[in-house]
């Protein structure tokens, strides 16, 4: 696999070579291999345009609702109630599991352009739950972004200081500490002193670095990365793309009676 150049389109060294997939179950070591190599041609940045980069080809779900998906990656569902990072009912039938970074221009067009259809969509009606992961990879500004989403959190803001980290020309302002600070406002939260003790207190990077710890287990190298029920899928990629995926995820869980179980997290 070629290095890649542009540090605007791909993981830091540090981040994509230092750290090695851990071993989940037997089949994972190869789920971790397409998900990691996948998720690099996602972003790679030698490609055709800007455009064909952030969305690519329609990746391929097979009609068979038991292909490309391992069990053991679906156990990384939390199905925590109490989640503030997640949206959608616990015991939905199809959990999206989303790792991403706020610097990641790719997460962004599928916070605005796609996420929205399968909230509307999916979400509503009680089939999927999306369940976030902080994946900083692109330095300080990252951590400091991730950081302060899980301290919106705190105060049932994650999904305003979501949407409003990924609006059009975000990024580009940078997350500085006053930057976040901005952004915690803007979505609302009340008690900004608590936000700012968060944004840098022990708990807010344990959860940063546990969900971060998980990202690399399974084979992710940069973002976004996604699991559908134990499918992996890398890449802004279309929405026909998610909406396969979670109507075959749905109709399996329907016919195996699985729906709504949460899995026992992985060792």
């Amino acid at each position: 696999m070629p290095t890649p150049k542009n540090p605007k389109s791909a993981p830091s060294p540090k981040s994509a070579n230092a750290r090695k997939p851990l071993v989940y179950g037997a089949v994972i070591v190869v789920a971790a291999g397409l998900l990691g190599f996948a998720s690099y041609k996602a972003t790679a940045p030698d490609t055709a345009s800007k455009d064909a980069t952030a969305t690519g080809p329609a990746a391929e779900v097979s009609a068979d609702p038991n292909e490309g998906v391992y069990p053991e990656l679906a156990k990384l569902a939390r199905r925590d109630a109490d989640d503030q990072l997640a949206i959608g009912p616990a015991d939905a039938p199809v959990v999206l599991i989303e790792y991403a970074d706020f610097k990641c221009g790719y997460c962004g067009k599928f916070a605005r352009d796609t996420e929205p259809d399968l909230i509307e969509k999916y979400v509503k009606d009680g089939t999927l739950r999306i369940e976030w992961r902080n994946f900083p990879i692109f330095g300080e500004e990252s951590e400091n972004a991730a950081r302060g989403a899980w301290a919106a959190g705190q105060q049932n803001r994650f999904w305003e200081f979501h949407r409003a980290a990924y609006a059009e020309g975000a990024k580009e302002k940078g997350f500085g500490k006053d930057r976040v600070k901005a952004l915690a406002e803007e979505a609302g939260v009340k008690d900004l002193d608590r936000f700012m003790k968060d944004l840098d207190g022990d708990a807010a990077r344990a959860s940063v670095k546990k969900d971060q710890e998980q990202a690399y287990g399974i084979g992710a190298t940069s973002t976004p990365s996604f699991l559908i029920n134990g499918r992996p899928i890398a890449g802004a990629q279309p929405d026909e793309t998610f909406t396969r995926a979670i109507e075959a995820a749905a109709e399996q869980a329907k016919t195996t009676g699985t729906a709504g179980q949460a899995g026992e997290p992985a060792k």
